[in-house]
């Protein structure tokens, strides 16, 4: 009977997984569908059902999707009152006509706004402004589209809100989140420059290879030279008092931020006192600029809580924009911005359906003596096909890591959650979970021809979506691999 539950619940993954491949049913159907088509083949009665794995499991990522909308409350703030779009203006004036200057300044650009904004409305507001201006210097169509994707999964790496689902999935803490997330932005921005000097150098521009190469073999050069000189170099006690100036630098810059944040928000606030009020538009001020910084720097140095940074980002960005109508412009954004990220909202709530599904609610119920059904039966079988070793864990997921295109099993907006879920039912460290799906999300955000952004970036450029995942997956398939050795390494 358990073989036939085992087999029945094998079949159910990958029936949703190739309807979601082939786009017959959406992953916002597909997921709470297979959340109750598992339990009920697992053995949860029909109650159970009802009031843990609908009921209790649509609220369970409630801390994620809180966190999304007041993030997307920002975002909206950030494009109606013309912030986004001046950011990108200034930093085209700023650059020069070099392509490679140019194609690294928007690269920095898109990454920079990302970090706060959100949506498709966002990246085709973004998008009309940094497509010509790449397009101008005689770049690419395929390469500028490439180049944008990039952006937007370096800028999500560092994004608060995906922080906050890998809180809520998987029961981490922020600081056990923050640095591998850290290290995916090096590993994700390098592979970028990369991917721009190739390009650039395939569409026929003019490029100082020499100079590129040797500034990057250069840096590279003294990275590895202070590395090694660190651990070879040096006595242990020499280290540990170099650790100690290092954390002492570390606090001052801390405290010196937070004294360059205070005088910032009390000159928006006086300026915001003092400022026009009949003046229902002008030029952005500098100090708005920072508006998109504000929650990341929060989080990242002191550590406040999700909400409450991006609450006072918002504050900050209504402050630092203040004009007539600014006050209609924050209630807009703040009803608009939860429309605008209610389709992820939707995906969380079947996310957490499954992952009660397989995990079970998290309370002994004294209708299962013995355990959560699901999680009996899965977790023998898990056993057996989980990596134990740090070669194998690189091996395995560096192969299946195409998996994250098309709503695959490793595709964070498709299963992968769930197969986070089943991997958690069987012991597996959830720190090696988060880098596997931390790893090769990149795959899935820049080369998958079934993002929304993808398909509008290649029609607004007049390119093959398809050849958008073939120009861009060399590249994210080897960031993958590169990600996942150093989730071995810290990890397993």
């Amino acid at each position: 009977m358990q073989t036939l539950q085992l087999l029945a619940l094998v079949g159910v993954f990958a029936l949703m997984a190739l309807l979601m491949f082939l786009r017959k049913l959406p992953a916002l159907l597909a997921l709470p569908l297979m959340a109750v088509l598992v339990a009920l083949l697992g053995g949860i009665r029909v109650p159970d059902v009802l009031e843990h794995v609908i009921g209790a499991g649509a609220v369970k990522l409630h801390g994620a999707y809180t966190v999304a909308i007041f993030g997307s409350m920002l975002s909206v703030m950030l494009q109606k009152t013309r912030v986004v779009e001046s950011f990108v203006k200034k930093g085209a004036e700023l650059s020069g006509d070099n392509p490679w200057i140019i194609a690294v300044s928007m690269l920095a650009i898109i990454a920079l706004l990302f970090t706060t904004v959100t949506g498709l409305g966002a990246i085709i507001m973004v998008a009309t402004i940094v497509l010509p201006i790449l397009s101008s210097v005689g770049i690419g169509g395929l390469t500028t589209v490439g180049i944008f994707l990039f952006g937007l999964s370096i800028g999500g790496t560092l994004n608060a809100t995906n922080w906050a689902v890998y809180v809520s999935v998987m029961g981490l803490q922020l600081e056990q989140v923050r640095p591998f997330a850290l290290l995916m932005f090096g590993v994700s921005t390098t592979a970028a420059l990369i991917y721009i000097t190739a390009q650039l150098y395939r569409d026929g521009q003019e490029l100082n290879l020499r100079r590129i190469i040797t500034g990057s073999l250069l840096t590279l050069a003294v990275v590895a030279g202070l590395i090694g000189g660190y651990h070879y170099g040096l006595t242990p006690a020499a280290q540990q008092q170099l650790g100690t100036v290092a954390g002492r630098a570390g606090t001052g810059l801390k405290w010196a931020t937070a004294a360059g944040l205070a005088a910032l928000a009390l000159l928006v606030a006086v300026r915001a006192v003092l400022s026009d009020k009949t003046k229902a538009s002008g030029e952005v001020h500098w100090s708005a600029y920072f508006s998109p910084l504000i929650p990341l720097l929060l989080i990242l140095l002191f550590d406040v809580n999700f909400i409450a940074a991006f609450i006072l980002g918002l504050l900050y960005a209504f402050a630092s924009t203040y004009r007539r109508g600014s006050l209609n412009l924050l209630v807009q954004a703040a009803l608009e911005g939860g429309a605008v990220v209610m389709p992820a909202v939707v995906l969380m709530f079947g996310i957490g359906m499954l992952l009660v599904a397989i995990m079970g609610p998290g309370v002994p119920l004294a209708a299962y003596p013995d355990g959560w059904p699901v999680l009996g039966l899965l977790r023998p079988l898990l056993a057996v096909v989980q990596p134990q070793h740090a070669w194998s864990y690189v091996l395995i997921f560096t192969l299946a890591a195409p998996l994250a295109l098309y709503r695959g099993p490793l595709n964070v907006w498709g299963m992968g959650y769930g197969l986070a879920a089943v991997f958690l039912a069987s012991g597996f460290n959830p720190l090696a979970i988060m880098g596997l799906l931390m790893a090769v999300g990149p795959i899935q955000s820049i080369s998958d021809p079934t993002n929304t952004q993808n398909v509008w970036l290649a029609n607004e450029m007049r390119v093959d979506v398809q050849k958008v995942l073939w120009n861009t997956l060399p590249y994210t398939w080897v960031l993958a691999f590169a990600g996942l050795a150093l989730a071995a390494l810290l990890f397993m």
